[in-house]
């Protein structure tokens, strides 16, 4: 009830102080539906055309980039998510049009799901605890997944501050519509998420959710892994994927809302009301190890703290030992040059794009320039990055707000995504509520970069059939080879190799 309480204030003090304009203006409308952006400028010219095949010429609608490097994958893309040039922002004097309404409604507004949660609870190599919430349909009586299951897995990383909010329940919902398992990771201490050890884990440090995926492996080793991120929990994705590069075991990951800087965000990419409500949230969560923690912190700075950034450096930044965990650390930053060499050092090791150039899956960033939470679009979002690496895909849209992207006729929108994802749908209908344009595009995302993979993989095969039965000599040799040697081994979908391979055909 706080909580609730808490928001209405916020939302309450925001709506009095800030400009009207700030939130109820209309955006100035490109007549161009969508575009590819990330080449010369003199080659720009021809991929807007060729991306404008199908398009009514006096059609207006808001401007959704593709912002990428030119690919095969790129084009595949293009050719086959129809979804990315289909969105429909609310305009006009409604709160759908506001970036800061919808994205306090997605964080802070009820949400009655369908879907029900079975959860497993992960011990760590250091007894500390995790967890998975496997989303499940209500009315399914059986409430454990078959290990022998073929379903792909879409594993849910949520904001980095543990609330599970409305965008989460939906996604879970639609992609058990889809066929899919969601999976919902919860980080040591969030969402009821027992505290077994005196270590959270930091913003960016891979281990616990890599051990989750040696789990979810060990759990549906036959269904393919895919990944999506929301808002600040992106961190932790990205940077599982720069670490583990090839051997993520991931088929293709998607980031919505994410906060890309996230050194500078916490040093000063929010406004007071919002930061305010954040570090009153997790100071509510925190609260009840209050106990436990001032056996490695000082709980008095913490709990005093006013900021994001002196939270951050309440819980992690620790003088004498900066690179160990809060177990080996004992005291906090005494003075403002100790706390800056260890917010530096911090931050080397979470921040996380430090490892973006090893990341070796496709992965997709569903972006609004109206983000109230990201900031400024051009100082917050690496465009260079998506321009240069053919592994990153950006979504950019003039509206949207910050995992909101409201649409007019969100109701109406269940039969648009077309075909099904990598497999049958038998839950179609629990899609009663609307449906979130970007839960619509990562789907699509997913079905498009798995067939196009599948299309590469029976290339490949394909000529090497033809070059091992090609005629003469050498066919001969080959129909007189042992069964053992010649016996087929059964494909793994986590198979190193093959996710390595897939980089070479999608990056020509």
């Amino acid at each position: 009830m706080l909580e609730w309480l808490v928001a209405l204030c916020i939302v309450t003090l925001v709506v009095l102080i800030w400009p009207g304009s700030q939130y109820f203006g209309i955006q100035r409308q490109s007549h161009s539906p969508f575009q590819i952006l990330g080449t010369p400028q003199q080659g720009a010219d021809d991929k807007t055309e060729r991306c404008r095949e199908g398009q009514p010429a006096d059609e207006k609608a808001p401007t959704v980039a593709l912002i990428c490097k030119p690919s095969a994958l790129a084009n595949y893309l293009l050719k086959h998510c129809r979804t990315f040039s289909d969105y429909a922002p609310a305009v006009g004097w409604t709160w759908r049009a506001s970036a800061f309404l919808q994205s306090a409604y997605e964080v802070c507004w009820p949400y009655e799901s369908p879907v029900q949660f079975v959860r497993d609870n992960l011990q760590l190599s250091d007894d500390g605890l995790v967890s998975l919430d496997w989303a499940v349909p209500s009315y399914q009586k059986r409430r454990r997944t078959s290990s022998h299951s073929t379903s792909p897995v879409l594993l849910i990383i949520p904001n980095s501050f543990g609330r599970i909010t409305r965008n989460v329940l939906k996604l879970c919902e639609m992609a058990l519509s889809h066929g899919y398992l969601p999976a919902v990771f919860n980080r040591r201490s969030h969402n009821s998420t027992p505290l077994t050890t005196l270590k959270l884990q930091q913003f960016g440090d891979p281990a616990d959710l890599r051990e989750a995926v040696r789990y979810i492996r060990y759990r549906q080793p036959a269904g393919r892994l895919y990944a999506v991120s929301e808002s600040t929990g992106s961190g932790l994705l990205l940077s599982y994927l720069g670490e583990c590069g090839s051997s993520s075991y991931v088929t293709a990951a998607v980031c919505l809302s994410p906060v890309f800087r996230c050194q500078s965000w916490f040093e000063n990419g929010l406004c007071w009301p919002l930061q305010w409500a954040l570090v009153l949230y997790q100071k509510i969560c925190l609260s009840r190890y209050r106990t436990a923690l001032a056996e490695t912190i000082q709980t008095d700075s913490l709990f005093s703290s006013c900021s994001l950034r002196s939270l951050e450096e309440a819980l992690f930044c620790h003088t004498g030992s900066v690179g160990s965990t809060p177990r080996a650390t004992a005291g906090t930053c005494n003075s403002s040059s100790s706390v800056s060499v260890a917010w530096e050092a911090y931050w080397e090791r979470n921040e996380p794009l430090r490892d973006v150039d090893e990341v070796a899956i496709p992965v997709l960033s569903v972006c609004s320039r109206d983000d109230p939470v990201r900031g400024d679009t051009q100082s917050t979002v690496p465009l260079e990055l998506f321009e240069t690496n053919p592994h990153f895909f950006l979504l950019l849209t003039d509206q949207g707000g910050h995992c909101g992207f409201s649409t007019q006729t969100a109701g109406s929108l269940a039969s648009a995504l077309g075909t099904e994802g990598p497999v049958a749908a038998p839950n179609r209908g629990m899609e009663r509520h609307g449906i979130n344009w970007s839960h619509r595009a990562l789907l699509e995302f997913f079905r498009a970069t798995t067939d196009f993979f599948s299309a590469e993989e029976r290339a490949k095969q394909l000529a090497a059939r033809r070059r091992g039965l090609g005629g003469g000599v050498g066919g001969r040799v080959f129909r007189h080879r042992s069964v053992s040697i010649c016996k087929r081994v059964p494909a793994c979908s986590h198979n190193i190799h093959a996710i390595y391979n897939w980089q070479r055909s999608y990056t020509r």
